[in-house]
């Protein structure tokens, strides 16, 4: 039976639609990426699930507890890492994961067993008692990461949670978010770096504008191409408007001021476009011939990179 369900949800501020009848469900030990630019709906969809806001339409369970009528039942069964850590500056990890285990009630044995157990485990026992203000932005990712985990519950939203790290930073908590997984939780993982999805998630739902567009494993996601995609640099953004005169048809997206890609059935169909260009007077740098990627699915599906900041939200909840 799925731990986290979906059914429906909509929100709405004002005139803007925020989530617009976004379903999907998660299964115990397994991890469900919501994969959408800015301003798509990630956060208000968590924000939804772990009752922090009320839904305007749908319902949504967690670990069999309704969400609109049941809340109280629901907190206990999540942890929430949010896009800004929930941290106390003055207090060290040790110590900032007591109280969070204080606020799930967790008895005094148990509470500091789990604590130790936690520090152990997430390599964090040799800053246990600094104060969290003289982490590095790793460490305290890490902490708030490890605080969600405080109450060992079924379900485990994660929100962005590795925006502002570096790539050595995001190896690291991503081993970390698939032995949450691999423990059998069930989590919920918002990202707009396709390639954390890709390493990540066992199922992918892309969001557009509060609207699922496309569901399903990466491979499955990336199989809805069929074709490969060359990608053509050129000189200058002057080229741009006499390429995309040149090459026509709705395969051809333009990826930066000077840049572009379009599926292609071939190698013959990439020669032919670049004779096209070149009949044209259209100057190119550089083109790669490859296969498809997530981003290349978001493109297709929204017409635009996953990246692409837009919104249609209020921004502290994009």
């Amino acid at each position: 039976m799925p731990v986290i369900v979906a059914d429906g949800l909509r929100k709405r501020f004002g005139e803007a639609i925020a989530v617009d009848g976004l379903s999907f469900s998660v299964a115990p030990g397994s991890i469900l990426g919501l994969l959408g630019p800015n301003g798509a709906g990630k956060t208000t969809t968590i924000k939804l699930l772990t009752t922090l806001l009320p839904a305007d339409g749908g319902s949504a369970s967690v670990a069999g507890f309704d969400v609109g009528t049941d809340a109280r039942m629901v907190r206990r069964s999540i942890g929430l890492a949010g896009q800004s850590a929930a941290l106390d500056d003055k207090l060290s990890p040790r110590q900032n994961l007591d109280l969070f285990g204080r606020l799930y009630h967790l008895p005094g044995p148990q509470r500091r067993a789990r604590v130790e157990e936690l520090l152990e485990r997430f390599d964090m026992a040799d800053y246990a008692g600094r104060p969290a203000e003289t982490l590095s932005g790793g460490q305290r990712r890490r902490l708030d990461l490890v605080a969600a985990l405080i109450a060992d519950p079924p379900a485990i939203f994660l929100d962005e949670p590795t925006t502002g790290l570096d790539p050595r930073g995001r190896s690291t908590l991503w081993e970390q978010i698939r032995a949450i997984r691999d423990d059998g939780a069930a989590v919920v993982l918002t990202t707009q770096y396709l390639e954390e999805a890709d390493r990540l998630a066992d199922t992918i739902v892309v969001i557009d504008r509060g609207r699922a567009v496309a569901a399903g494993t990466a491979a499955e996601l990336k199989a809805r191409l069929e074709q490969d995609v060359l990608e053509i640099v050129l000189a200058g953004p002057a080229d741009l408007d006499a390429a995309l005169a040149a090459l026509g048809g709705d395969a051809v997206t333009p990826i930066a001021d000077h840049a572009l890609q379009l599926t292609v059935s071939s190698a013959a169909d990439s020669v032919a476009a670049l004779r096209r260009l070149e009949a044209a007077g259209v100057r190119i740098t550089d083109f790669q011939l490859r296969r498809p990627t997530l981003d290349d699915v978001f493109i297709e599906l929204t017409g635009e990179p996953a990246v692409h900041p837009r919104s249609n939200e209020p921004e502290e909840l994009s």
